[in-house]
């Protein structure tokens, strides 16, 4: 059920957007027990006047090639979690495709499950019709 947003700046192969996917796809099945084909991802790539952030930020060092997740999922999972999963996400991405553990920044917004509709015009999740 996670909707997964990734944004960076425009330059890189196809190959290192799939492996991006690939590797916050993984940690979401080690962390968060998604189950397999549940893969919805959007890749954003921007140019350098459309990609701010601020370099230094909490005194971690972050460069051109930061990555921004931002992972939508049921607010169903505790902090150890949601640790876990940042956790597996930054090694994922570190040894493929290569990204600096400063460059990659991770936000979770958590929703209530009844906010999801997967197709159909149905509310898969939600609670039965009365």
């Amino acid at each position: 059920m996670p909707l997964t947003r990734i944004s960076l700046r425009a330059g890189t192969t196809e190959s290192y957007r799939a492996a991006l996917v690939a590797g916050v796809y993984d940690a979401m099945r080690e962390t968060f027990a998604v189950p397999e084909g549940d893969l919805f991802a959007l890749v954003h790539q921007h140019d350098a006047s459309d990609f701010v952030y601020g370099p230094d930020y909490l005194g971690i060092r972050r460069s051109d090639r930061l990555v921004i997740v931002q992972i939508t999922a049921n607010a169903t999972r505790g902090t150890a979690q949601k640790r876990a999963l940042y956790a597996a996400v930054t090694r994922n991405l570190a040894c493929d495709p290569g990204v600096a553990p400063g460059d990659v920044f991770i936000n979770l917004v958590e929703v209530n499950p009844e906010n999801w509709s997967f197709g159909e015009g149905l509310m898969q999740y939600g609670p039965p019709e009365p």
